[in-house]
């Protein structure tokens, strides 16, 4: 059987790997696959081939008997937010988040909110390689409306939060869907909002999609120059978070991950949930704040399964995608925004004191080549020898290749490259020393 979905849904080229009949086949095969059809949420980003991907897609549901809700552009933690408020049997978001503008994605949600797990895709991917659609007959094909749920998206997010006072804050979102909802968000806790790239535009000419640090330059100048409190920034979607500091520094994303895992275990006691790629400064603050990190595979889908097993009260990569349980189940970056004024107003110091009073540890970074057939093989040896390649081994993570932590806190990860041929190493230590003995320590492993 073939694959569609990566580890966030589909993702393409468009014209390339993202064709109208792709979306087609895959609306009629989700409406195959629910049961007694039902109503389906659809939103996009502002991209230049939505529109045509959204025409597809409904073209499939409809003719699978479904009826479908169309929300327009609007913030993917929308669509979440949207099934279970529309009572929907499933949700799809047009979206290729922080990829470059030729890209094009589509993300399925299941009645709950919550993206759709490995499992229920490779349901939708069954149906779909195999032909086993089915098709309504005539008088039973699903009728297409529009539904503004936006309004009822920017109230809930607004109301979940809570502040003493006003702050000055610029948003940067892209060009993106986050422009129909962040600033107004802001200025629904009384902030003083100062817009940037707010204007909806697939092109995304004011900055790259991705909220990097070189793409986050302009915004930092513009934080310090208007004397702002903080800035915050989302990709293509806002289903991510950045954010600058007062003094125009963009805040390293790990650092601003510990910062909030700690907030919410401060404010809701118990377990945070992040990915085995995130820094130990995570563990140290959630400890410190009394509570326990879990750690998971990467992708927001894996971070959103694991805070639901564990009754965790956040889940977040250090990619900006942060799940706040007690609203939804879906990164939001909108609400990730709102939730880094609270802390600070909470904290009542500014953005930078936060930041700079959490210790950086060095990480080191390599890969080492390995044909794609080999992979399996050669991971199963190392997670065999691991423990006696390597000093003070504590705890040992197979979830997603593997990850050691030993005793001294520093952790290495060795994981199989997704797209290359290689299998990549990643180490954190309180020294670049240590941090570089353990990468070469794994790759004589790996070597063997």
């Amino acid at each position: 059987m073939g694959r569609l979905f990566g580890t966030s849904g589909i993702r393409g080229m468009v014209n390339v790997d993202l064709k109208p009949e792709l979306a087609l086949d895959l609306g009629l095969s989700l409406a195959t696959h629910v049961e007694n059809s039902g109503l389906i949420v659809l939103g996009k980003d502002p991209r230049t081939s939505s529109d045509m991907l959204e025409g597809s897609l409904v073209s499939g549901l409809l003719s699978g008997g479904c009826d479908v809700k169309k929300i327009g552009v609007a913030p993917t933690p929308a669509v979440s937010f949207a099934v279970p408020h529309l009572c929907a049997k499933a949700g799809i978001m047009i979206t290729a988040s922080h990829n470059p503008p030729e890209y094009n994605g589509i993300k399925l949600f299941g009645n709950d909110g919550m993206a759709f797990t490995p499992d229920q895709e490779e349901k939708i991917e069954e149906i779909y390689f195999s032909g086993r659609t089915r098709a309504a007959p005539w008088d039973r094909i699903g009728e297409a409306g529009d539904a503004n749920i936006l309004p009822e998206y920017i109230k809930k997010i607004a109301s979940s939060v809570s502040l003493s006072r006003g702050y000055k804050v610029v948003v940067d979102c892209a060009c993106g869907a986050g422009a129909l909802a962040t600033p107004f968000i802001m200025r629904e806790l009384g902030c003083k909002v100062i817009a940037l790239n707010s204007q909806l535009d697939g092109f995304f000419p004011g900055r790259a999609p991705e909220p990097t640090p070189e793409n986050l330059q302009e915004l930092g100048k513009i934080v310090k120059s208007l004397g702002a409190d903080v800035g915050l920034a989302h990709d293509g979607d806002a289903d991510r978070i950045a954010a600058v500091d007062e003094k125009g520094r963009v805040v390293g994303w790990d650092k601003l991950l510990a910062l909030m895992a700690a907030h919410a275990v401060e404010r809701n006691k118990g377990k945070a949930v992040t990915t085995v790629d995130a820094s130990m400064i995570v563990d140290e603050l959630v400890t410190s704040a009394g509570g326990k990190v879990v750690r998971t595979r990467v992708g927001d889908v894996a971070v959103a399964q694991a805070v639901k097993a564990n009754q965790a009260v956040f889940g977040g990569e250090p990619s900006g995608a942060w799940i706040f349980p007690e609203v939804h189940l879906c990164p939001d970056g909108p609400l990730a925004g709102a939730k880094i004024i609270e802390m600070i107003d909470e904290a009542a110091k500014p953005l930078s004191n936060l930041a700079d009073g959490i210790p950086e540890y060095p990480i080191v970074r390599a890969k080492v080549r390995c044909p794609n057939a080999r992979k399996a093989t050669v991971m199963k040896k190392v997670a065999a020898r691991v423990k006696r390649a390597f000093y003070g081994v504590g705890e040992v993570l197979t979830i997603d290749g593997v990850r050691l932590t030993l005793e001294d806190g520093a952790w290495v990860l060795i994981r199989p490259s997704g797209t290359e041929p290689y299998i990549r190493i990643t180490s954190e230590a309180k020294s670049v020393e240590r941090a570089n003995a353990l990468v070469k320590d794994a790759k004589k492993l790996i070597g063997r």
